[in-house]
């Protein structure tokens, strides 16, 4: 089973179209299950991403709510949404004073690295984290989680 973290960067190339949705696409299409976390806050972010794309006339408001849709679906059966707790907040906290990263950033890092740290006491393999901001990727890899970055695979 492949694990992953999402954060919107990378989400939301399932989508809209653009450098790496096709390989991204391929990652839920695979016969393996796959157990995909990623933020609360996440919603919030590719729902911003789809409006930005209709005030830059690159989706139409049809193309935005059926993307929103399908979105807002898949949250409630895709994804394991991690609510942004104390114990990550913290922990988001700390990740900025180790790295230059915006404050969504550091939220995803450490929510990362909670679902990590529960997949390890579990005794489960560990989650790749993908995410579209090599700013990130170098975060996460510094902090120890596996990465990929989708724009790699155009």
């Amino acid at each position: 089973m492949s694990i992953y973290y999402l954060d919107a960067s990378a989400l939301v190339k399932r989508y809209v179209h653009e450098t790496g949705s096709v390989w991204l696409r391929s990652l839920f299409s695979s016969p393996q299950a796959e157990l995909l976390f990623t933020s609360r806050m996440t919603i919030v972010e590719v729902i911003s991403a789809f409006a930005r794309r209709v005030r830059e006339d690159a989706l139409t408001s049809a193309e935005f709510s059926a993307a929103e849709n399908t979105f807002r679906s898949d949250c409630s059966h895709d994804y394991q949404i991690m609510p942004p707790s104390l114990e990550i907040v913290d922990l988001a906290c700390s990740l900025l004073r180790r790295h230059p990263l915006r404050a969504y950033d550091a939220t995803h890092l450490a929510s990362a690295l909670s679902a990590q740290k529960f997949l390890t006491a579990e005794g489960r393999s560990p989650l790749i984290f993908l995410s579209a901001d090599d700013r990130l990727t170098a975060a996460a890899s510094a902090e120890g989680l596996a990465v990929d970055n989708p724009n790699l695979h155009a």
